[in-house]
């Protein structure tokens, strides 16, 4: 599915409120932006059965107390089921999820610092990092023509 697609996907299954589509609207360039240097159009998210996307934090090795908690997103279904989480835990489940709205559980995931996209399957070395900050950088400035309007956090 196109990115054009899955923005209009995410306003449909937005809540109608009046505002959630509008606010969709307004920050799909900021969204789009950041896909657009992705290689895939979706990607699978390690999830538990209750649908929470598994978060691993990692350590600096020079300075443990230095820490980011990450999610990562996998190009195809095989490299999600050979990670070692899924490994380690089978009761664990990979499903695809457009780059969009991925990107869009970002703005709102606060305890979540970037998401690591794997570009290339099978090469665990080639990754994007996306972090939360950049994307709300992004949502910033394209929200700046409406300064009367603030993007909820809990908006995703």
């Amino acid at each position: 599915m196109d990115l054009q697609a899955q923005i209009q996907l995410l306003k449909e299954n937005a809540p109608q409120d009046g505002i959630t589509p509008q606010l969709i609207t307004a920050i799909a360039p900021a969204l789009q932006t950041l896909a657009q240097r992705l290689a895939h159009k979706q990607y699978f998210i390690i999830q538990s059965m209750d649908e929470e996307w598994v978060v691993t934090t990692l350590s600096n090795r020079t300075n443990p107390e230095l820490e980011k908690r990450v999610v990562y997103a996998y190009p195809t279904l095989q490299d999600a089921i050979k990670s070692q989480y899924r490994r380690d835990n089978p009761q664990l489940t990979a499903k695809p999820i457009g780059v969009i709205h991925v990107l869009f559980q970002l703005t709102a995931m606060e305890p979540v610092d970037s998401i690591v996209f794997f570009e290339t399957s099978g090469v665990s070395g080639d990754t994007i990092e996306i972090p939360r900050f950049e994307l709300q950088l992004l949502i910033q400035q394209v929200m700046a023509p409406y300064p009367n309007s603030s993007v909820p956090p809990d908006i995703a």
